[in-house]
C-alpha cells in the first residue's frame, strides 16, 4: 500500500497587540488560502485518513478552514518540532492510515519535508527548497508501513502554494 503524507504549514497569521505567538489567530488572507489548500486537497488527494495538528490557534484555525473532515488529533509537539521529532509523529500512525495531513509551522514543516524526501533535485524539491510560504503543502508517497518511514525513504510527489 503507498502511503501519503502532507504536510502543511499554517496559514497567514495576524499579529494582534498583546497576543503570545502560540494563541496568534489566521489573517483574512490566511483563512481565504487555507480554504482554497482545502479545495486543491479534496480535488488532487486521496481523501485524508488522519490529522495530526499543532494546538496552535493559527494551525487549528487553518485545519478549520480547509473543510477537511478526518479525525484529527491535536499535538502540542508540532509547535516548534524538530524534522527528527516530526517524522517519530509520523511514525507512531495507524497502519490502516493510508493518507495523512500534518498541519504546523516553520521551519518544522519545510525541513521535514526535505529531509524526508529522497529526490532532492526533482522539481518539488527545488520549488520547497526555494521556499515554504504559509498553507504550502508538500506531498510525499512512501512505499512501506509508516513505521518504517526514515529521512530519504520519501519520494516528493507535490509542492503545492496555494493563491
Amino acid at each position: 500500500m503507498v502511503r501519503t503524507l502532507i504536510l502543511m504549514r499554517h496559514g497567514k497569521s495576524a499579529y494582534p497587540d498583546g497576543v503570545g505567538d502560540h494563541e496568534r489567530p489566521l489573517a483574512p488572507r490566511g483563512q481565504r488560502e487555507a480554504g482554497l489548500a482545502g479545495a486543491w486537497l479534496r480535488e488532487t488527494q486521496p481523501p485524508i485518513d488522519a490529522v495530526r495538528c499543532s494546538t496552535a490557534t493559527r494551525t487549528r484555525e487553518t485545519l478549520a478552514a480547509t473543510g477537511i473532515d478526518a479525525p484529527v488529533v491535536y499535538e502540542a509537539g508540532i509547535y516548534e518540532a524538530s524534522p527528527q521529532s516530526l517524522i517519530e509523529l509520523v511514525q507512531l500512525s495507524d497502519d490502516d492510515v493510508s493518507t495523512l495531513l500534518v498541519i504546523g509551522h516553520a521551519p518544522g514543516m519545510p525541513w521535514t519535508a526535505w529531509e524526508l524526501a529522497s529526490n532532492r533535485s526533482s522539481t518539488p524539491a527545488i520549488e520547497l527548497s526555494r521556499k515554504f510560504p504559509t498553507s504550502a503543502l508538500a506531498v510525499l508517497e512512501f512505499d512501506r508501513p509508516w513505521r518504517q518511514v526514515d529521512p530519504g525513504t520519501g519520494e516528493l510527489v507535490r509542492f503545492h502554494i496555494p493563491r
